[in-house]
């Protein structure tokens, strides 16, 4: 039925009907688009095709479920999306092992920043620099290079939130969010106990048993729906689906609500106000009355796993004022919103704080991780306590740099923010005239961090990635943005003509 629709443009035009949506949209996007042909490319796009080419009748193609299957002998594939090539992927476009290639705004959950095959990137990657990381790859907390500091003040701290001036790398988002809760505890330890007085014999013997007062009941404080990784801690604080937890033991930590908005905003001021308040109200009275004391309360600016889920900045505001009431930490997990995403390098930017949060992770888009804090007493009091291995990857780091520099050279994150003014007014458009397929459209003002609810979710990604788009969800209806920095009015506006022909089904 969508190839039939999608033919009927280019019969009234005389042309040949094409082997593939992706090709048919292709001609007719040709005849229809908004953007002017004259809208200058920028340098790093120059070498990308002009759309996605779909030269299989099946995806996946035969080669692709030859790749899977003997993968499948030697690695689990029941969660695999596609086999990529990635030699022959390029900006925003993605290619499998068919060679089909499609518009890639999922850029692997939301991690790739400045497209694929970025020439500065791939510059950085084979630098001298990156090959002495690579191979002779230090034990940070032990033997780090003499170039660490250099590193770290001209890449991953010159881009630090406010108030925030020190940096603890890591491997991946879940060890960052899980290495910041071991801040937080050990913070919480520190104050209560009182600076400069040692651990007692008795919490030294009884740690080594899992008991207290050395194994002390503290909890971290995190939202419904939330997602902060799958490691033992950050699993106990995400929320976002039960096949995530499952079968695994977990802390028993408080979670709050998360407010559920209403859309439009403009439309529900009254009773959104109304709805995070009663959020703060419980914050307040899980902060009071826990059974254990809270060291740390996490959040997302967007609940990016748990199905996108928004709130104002009202809602932060206050519970950074709560938190702070409290005693207790305020940790953000920018490790999908940060990076530019929202129109501003760190999405809390657009929350207008009086004081900064305390910690702040970060991962994907940065192509490395860690968490940021500013407070030295969150540096723990001995050494060896937050310690592993490798304590993050210089060749990481450098990368990161990299992406920093172009980031700032090519001004993407202003870039972003009007890709996704204009991205989003078309959304609310189509949202008007199709007021049950776009239900709830989320994101104005945030860059192309977008998304909004379908009743047909699942099969509008299905038809998306024939058509040439690799697209993703989140929760339980949820259709997810998550283009590169790189992603322009035109990509968008491609996009809208897909959705448009899959709406008029």
């Amino acid at each position: 039925m969508f190839r039939l629709l999608l033919r009927t443009p280019l019969l009234r035009r005389g042309a040949l009907l094409p082997k593939s949506p992706a090709s048919l949209l292709c001609n007719t996007y040709a005849t229809t688009s908004t953007v002017p042909p004259s809208t200058p490319i920028p340098s790093f796009l120059v070498d990308e095709p002009p759309h996605p080419q779909i030269i299989t009748t099946a995806i996946p193609g035969p080669q692709s479920r030859k790749a899977i299957a003997k993968l499948d002998k030697v690695f689990d594939t029941r969660s695999l999306n596609m086999v990529c090539d990635y030699e022959n992927s390029v900006g925003n476009y993605l290619s499998d092992v068919d060679g089909n290639l499609f518009l890639d705004v999922y850029a692997q959950i939301a991690s790739i920043p400045l497209g694929y095959n970025n020439p500065a990137l791939m510059y950085a990657a084979t630098s001298p620099q990156m090959a002495s990381t690579l191979i002779n790859r230090p034990a940070l907390g032990n033997f780090p290079p003499h170039t660490w500091p250099t590193l770290l003040t001209t890449g991953i701290l010159s881009v630090a939130p406010h108030g925030l001036n020190q940096v603890f790398t890591c491997m991946s988002g879940s060890d960052a969010n899980e290495t910041a809760y071991k801040a937080a505890f050990m913070y919480h330890r520190r104050v209560s106990r009182g600076e400069d007085v040692d651990f007692s014999p008795q919490e030294l013997t009884s740690c080594m048993n899992n008991q207290s007062p050395g194994s002390p009941e503290i909890s971290i404080l995190s939202f419904k729906k939330a997602f902060h990784g799958r490691l033992f801690a950050t699993l106990s604080t995400t929320r976002s689906k039960p096949i995530h937890k499952v079968d695994i033991p977990a802390f028993d930590w408080p979670q709050a609500s998360f407010p559920a908005l209403k859309y439009p905003l403009e439309s529900h001021v009254e009773e959104n106000r109304n709805e995070e308040d009663r959020c703060l109200a419980e914050i307040e009275s899980i902060l009071t009355t826990w059974k254990n004391p809270i060291a740390a309360c996490i959040v997302e600016p967007i609940q990016s796993e748990g199905g996108d889920n928004h709130a104002t900045p009202y809602f932060f505001q206050g519970l950074r004022e709560t938190t702070k009431k409290h005693g207790v930490l305020l940790i953000v997990d920018e490790v999908q919103t940060g990076i530019g995403a929202t129109g501003k390098f760190w999405a809390h930017e657009h929350w207008n704080l009086q004081t900064p949060p305390d910690i702040v992770t970060f991962s994907k888009k940065a192509q490395t991780a860690g968490y940021y804090f500013g407070n030295p007493l969150l540096r723990p009091n001995k050494p060896y306590r937050q310690f592993n291995t490798w304590m993050g990857d210089p060749s990481r780091v450098i990368l990161f740099r990299s992406i920093i520099e172009e980031i700032k050279k090519n001004d993407l994150v202003a870039k972003t923010a009007k890709t996704g003014e204009y991205l989003h007014s078309l959304l609310e458009k189509l949202a008007e005239k199709y007021p049950e397929e776009i239900q709830n459209l989320r994101g104005k003002g945030l860059g192309t961090f977008i998304a909004w609810d379908s009743p047909r979710r699942d099969e509008f990604l299905r038809t998306m990635k024939f058509a040439g788009v690799n697209i993703g969800g989140s929760g339980e209806h949820a259709v997810r943005l998550r283009p590169m920095l790189i992603f322009g009015e035109r990509h968008g506006e491609f996009f809208r003509w897909l959705l448009v022909v899959f709406l008029v089904e």
